[in-house]
């Protein structure tokens, strides 16, 4: 239970002994469980491939599915479209009228002679009968659902006027049977879960990755029997971690501080817990929000002026905000019997993180922390035994989250991502069609 392991996670150790590998693949299959009905309705016209050629990405199909998953746009269904047209001059701008559909989105691609690909596509105003954006990318046969991605993000961000967060990525941990050699690895994914790459695998179990602030590094911690430490991952290099803590020192929960020249941590010592902050290049560690009581998972905040983490100092766990410049820790949450694993929206405004309600059900759910109002975006009731880990988008439109959920038509749970709006109306489940369980996911910001 999630009280239990917030107990258990200060003891854990940690030992070194790394293979890496880096595969891509398209490991988790995307299943919308839950729509909204007041979407802005778009329709997103197949693309035309230039000559006889077919492509093993169909751009619009990437781009409808980003733009569902937004809970902003209901794109239209294909086989609702009365026409398909792909040129400005193909366009009957009563076809869509008709269908009350206010925005269409035509493209093309065109194959050059070296075998790369040139994409054009065009964003129309259906009512004004009017181009409101159009654009032209370059890309070579392995980059074409990224440059769909791209594409939803200038699209989310022309008529949401926020930029959009497709074109970014997630990391998370999978552990497999123990049968099997080296059986937790962690992942990086597109956002949407595709182009999987396995980047590393260890005997021993991996907790709590987190990106830098521009995303070229990842910090974990990992376990073993012989001592604690949080490594430091370069993902642009794929070289070897370098442990960050000294081996004397148990520390796991790492959180960059916004400049990237910190790292908050959870230490353990004398059987208890505490909040730590370390100069990455001094290495010298300062202890915070001092206490007898256990604290853990720290998270800085976007400002980088507080932290909040999770502590017992109330009784139960729940959360706080240590505030540097008064050198005082404030509490955030009063409701429910245990409030943990938090994280700040990219703004500041908001935290999301996991709440044991009342009846036993483990939630995901927001604050905003002007007013300390909270809300539940994904309940038990939705069938899910467990959520875990929340992360929210870089643009704060979306959370995703680890969770054991139903499986269709099959008995028992299955563990997998899910990705929920801000609000909750709309659910998005990414399903491991593998045997490792999925389990703490962190969303990276934007990428460029």
């Amino acid at each position: 239970m999630q009280g239990e392991r917030l107990k258990k996670s200060v003891g854990i150790l940690f030992v070194l002994f790394f293979a890496w590998i880096n595969q891509a693949s398209a490991a988790l299959v995307i299943e919308i469980t839950e729509g909204v009905e007041d979407a802005i309705p778009i329709a997103v016209v197949p693309f035309k491939v230039a000559g006889s050629n077919k492509l093993s990405t169909d751009i619009a199909a990437v781009i409808e599915a980003d733009l569902a998953r937004s809970a902003q746009f209901n794109p239209l269904a294909r086989k609702d479209m009365l026409a398909k047209p792909n040129k400005p001059s193909d366009i009957k701008f009563k076809n869509w009228r008709m269908l009350d559909v206010p925005n269409l989105v035509i493209g093309e691609i065109d194959k050059k002679k070296d075998g790369s690909y040139f994409v054009k596509f065009r964003l129309y105003d259906v009512y004004r009968q009017k181009q409101i954006i159009g654009y032209g990318f370059p890309a070579k046969a392995n980059q074409l659902r990224k440059i769909a991605h791209k594409i939803s993000d200038v699209i989310y961000e022309e008529l949401m006027g926020v930029k959009g967060a497709f074109d970014t990525q997630v990391v998370y941990i999978k552990k497999f049977p123990n049968k099997e050699q080296k059986p937790y690895r962690l992942y990086l994914a597109d956002a949407d879960t595709y182009n999987e790459q396995e980047v590393m695998r260890h005997d021993w179990p991996l907790f709590s990755p987190t990106w830098s602030p521009d995303n070229s590094k990842l910090a974990f911690a990992m376990a073993g029997s012989r001592g604690a430490g949080i490594f430091v991952f370069d993902v642009a290099t794929g070289k070897a971690p370098i442990r960050l803590t000294k081996r004397s020192i148990k520390a796991s929960a790492p959180s960059w501080s916004p400049d990237g020249k910190k790292m908050a941590m959870q230490v353990l010592a004398n059987g208890s817990s505490d909040i730590f902050v370390m100069d990455i290049k001094t290495k010298k560690m300062t202890r915070i929000a001092s206490h007898w009581s256990i604290d853990v998972e720290p998270r800085w905040s976007p400002d980088g002026k507080s932290i909040v983490f999770t502590s017992e100092r109330g009784g139960s766990p729940q959360l706080y905000q240590y505030t540097f410049s008064s050198k005082k820790a404030k509490r955030l949450t009063f409701k429910g019997r245990q409030n943990l694993r938090a994280s700040f929206s990219p703004d500041g405004k908001m935290i999301t993180f996991v709440h044991l309600s009342e009846n036993n059900g483990y939630n995901i759910a927001v604050m905003d922390l002007g007013s300390r109002e909270m809300h539940i975006v994904a309940d038990s009731s939705y069938g899910e035994s467990e959520h875990e880990s929340p992360s929210f988008a870089p643009n704060g439109s979306m959370i995703i989250y680890a969770a054991n959920y139903p499986q269709k038509g099959k008995k028992g749970k299955k563990t997998g991502l899910v990705a929920v709006s801000v609000d909750g109306t709309v659910q998005q489940h990414f399903t491991d069609d593998g045997v490792g369980e999925v389990r703490e996911p962190a969303w990276s910001s934007y990428l460029n």
